[in-house]
């Protein structure tokens, strides 16, 4: 399921990577200051739903807030008119369980970001893979299928579309596959896998 879940996201990062890839002006030089450059707030929000069947049967729907940090890039590879570029970010997780036996998730993760940008600075897409801790109301003791103790880890698959609409601000649109268990730490580890949309606003500073 992991590997059809990360072969769909990079599906999706290869389609979003022609967009870019179309929309981009092959004469226009890079800016002296870029974005990529910079440090960047970003805050998503999401809504994922419980997906395959190496998880809990129950349906689970989750709605990720997520308040990340991103460095300035640490390398440039230039591809023709794009820039590749790989970012280290850190994420605050707060996520309500609106469906699902638990009420709660609240964690922090870390992972690179893989960055393919436009030669105007206006359009990138992101791919990022990496894990985390978090914390939840874990209801197993008492529900089947809940999840068996409150300390978890995770680890996920984010991609997605930037469009930069000044130097500074911006808006995504992108994709999430979460999971979440203890890592069998508990005889109780039903997991959680799930996926779906994501909206962003970011900050470059």
């Amino acid at each position: 399921m992991a590997t059809s879940i990360t072969r769909l996201l990079l599906s999706g990062l290869w389609i979003a990577t022609s967009i870019a890839s179309a929309g981009a002006p092959q004469d226009q030089p890079a800016p002296t200051s870029s974005p990529e450059n910079t440090w960047t707030t970003e805050l998503h929000t999401g809504a994922l739903w419980s997906i395959g069947s190496n998880a809990s049967p129950l349906d689970y729907q989750l709605l990720p807030q997520l308040l990340t940090l991103k460095t300035p890039a640490h390398g440039h590879l230039q591809t023709g008119s794009h820039t590749w570029v790989i970012r280290s970010r850190a994420s605050l997780e707060i996520t309500p369980v609106i469906q699902g036996p638990e009420s709660y998730f609240i964690g922090v993760t870390f992972a690179p970001s893989l960055e393919c940008w436009n030669a105007s600075r206006t359009l990138s897409t992101f791919f990022s893979a990496g894990g985390g801790i978090g914390w939840m109301d874990s209801q197993g003791q008492t529900l089947p299928g809940a999840q068996g103790q409150d300390f978890n880890l995770t680890w996920f698959i984010h991609t997605g579309l930037t469009w930069h609409i000044t130097p500074h601000l911006s808006a995504s649109l992108g994709a999430r596959f979460q999971h979440i268990s203890n890592g069998g730490q508990n005889d109780i580890n039903p997991g959680i896998d799930s996926l779906g949309p994501t909206l962003g606003l970011g900050w470059s500073w």
